[in-house]
């Protein structure tokens, strides 16, 4: 089935639905629940080591479990890591989150079982579904429950603490319980993105998952719109492809693509598709398409 796409093509689509499993659980936490988080890579390093070591050491364990496995380690992690530090807001939550990422990463560096700095070859998954077909069923996945989550209680709950936390508790919100909740969500889906990604690649490293890869995944954030799900699967995709399509200018693509990210901050601050609400508009369209057919009977009346 994939025999006929060239793989220089396909490698990149895999890396856009990677990042896009990536982006989805940042946005959670820092577009629709409005905690800013620069940490991002920490908990997705911590899926793609417990991922690879669970394939190191019990091979036969199923791809699928494999992944749960490594989701579900980083959301304990973000959930015990998260009970002291988002009771911070703002900056302050920025540097924590930041300063738990170099603390990851470091400790990482000196395990044993990481294998130090020399990183881990990590081989082929227990399944027999070919890998770009399991990332984008992943990511498909994830697109979904994103957007039902976004519209759901749980969702507006979020977003009401994003928008005044004081208003938010006063109505009878839990801040504390709903801001772990976020945090512990988007760091699952950073965890199955990092195991994911350890398997693409075949080889994992610590010092992969710094502090530019934090940034890397914030940026995809921003620029597709804080808190929309399409914006993330948009600026996913676009700063995936764009250095790989820029290849051909050398030393010169970086500076290209930084200049497109300004470009668009200045003229498009809210992102490309920040306060665009395709559910809304669906609804308003079928509403306006009922209300018009209500309209002509009541006329014809």
């Amino acid at each position: 089935m994939l025999n006929g796409i060239d793989p220089y093509i396909l490698q990149i689509l895999v890396n856009i639905g990677i990042a896009i499993v990536l982006a989805l659980g940042l946005n959670l936490i820092t577009g629709i629940t409005g905690q800013l988080s620069l940490g991002h890579a920490a908990f997705m390093s911590t899926g793609a080591f417990a991922s690879a070591l669970i394939t190191l050491r019990f091979p036969g364990v199923p791809f699928a479990l494999n992944l749960l496995a490594a989701g579900l380690f980083s959301a304990l992690v973000a959930a015990l890591i998260g009970y002291p530090i988002l009771r911070l807001t703002g900056d302050y939550l920025a540097i924590c989150t930041l300063g738990f990422a170099e603390i990851v990463k470091v400790v990482f560096l000196n395990m044993e079982i990481t294998n130090r700095a020399l990183g881990l070859t990590v081989p082929p998954p227990a399944s027999s579904i070919p890998m770009p077909v399991y990332v984008w069923a992943i990511a498909i996945l994830t697109i979904v429950a994103c957007s039902f989550i976004k519209e759901s209680r749980f969702g507006r709950a979020l977003k009401a603490i994003r928008d005044d936390e004081i208003a938010a508790e006063a109505m009878g919100i839990n801040l504390t319980r709903y801001k772990i909740q976020s945090f512990a969500f988007g760091s699952f889906l950073a965890g199955v993105g990092g195991g994911l990604y350890a398997h693409f690649l075949g080889y994992i490293n610590p010092s992969d998952f710094g502090f530019m890869k934090s940034v890397d995944m914030l940026n995809m954030v921003v620029l597709g719109g804080l808190g929309s799900v399409a914006g993330s699967v948009v600026g996913a995709s676009i700063l995936t492809a764009a250095p790989e399509f820029l290849r051909f200018m050398s030393q010169y693509r970086m500076l290209v693509y930084g200049a497109l990210l300004v470009l668009l901050m200045v003229f498009r601050p809210n992102g490309l598709l920040g306060g665009v609400s395709f559910s809304g508009l669906l609804m308003r369209k079928c509403g306006l398409g009922a209300c018009g057919r209500d309209g002509g009977k009541g006329e014809g009346a």
